[in-house]
């Protein structure tokens, strides 16, 4: 069975660059959300095997919204995103919880290779 995910970012642009890779490499994208009380909420109706998370998002930021998941689903397998020059927040969301990060622009190889570690 394939693993459902849900995939958390403000730019519809980068959903779109991860949601292509994902499907290509046989995963379910379950959902999309664009910021993190959107992704809090469809995190809780769809119940996905793996969230990634952007970190800068408006109403909620992706590490308010990794700490709110867990606090419903403490073994909730989480990825963050960021752009570089954001590795202050990478290191709050791994303290956080987070299972892993990657880096954007995404590399298709890097974020299968993150995905598949998360979910092992």
């Amino acid at each position: 069975m394939s693993k459902r995910i849900l995939i958390v970012d403000d730019a519809a642009f980068m959903r779109m660059m991860i949601k292509d890779i994902l499907s290509k490499n046989g995963f379910d994208v379950v959902g999309e959300a664009q910021d993190g009380v959107q992704a809090v909420e469809l995190y809780n109706e769809l119940t996905p095997d793996l969230v990634t998370m952007d970190i800068t998002m408006p109403e909620m930021d992706g590490i308010s919204a990794l700490k709110k998941i867990r606090e419903t689903n403490p073994n909730a397998k989480v990825i963050m995103c960021s752009a570089m020059g954001q590795q202050a927040m990478v290191i709050d969301a791994i303290q956080a919880g987070a299972k892993d990060f990657i880096v954007k622009p995404f590399q298709a190889d890097r974020v299968i290779e993150a995905i598949q570690k998360a979910l092992d």
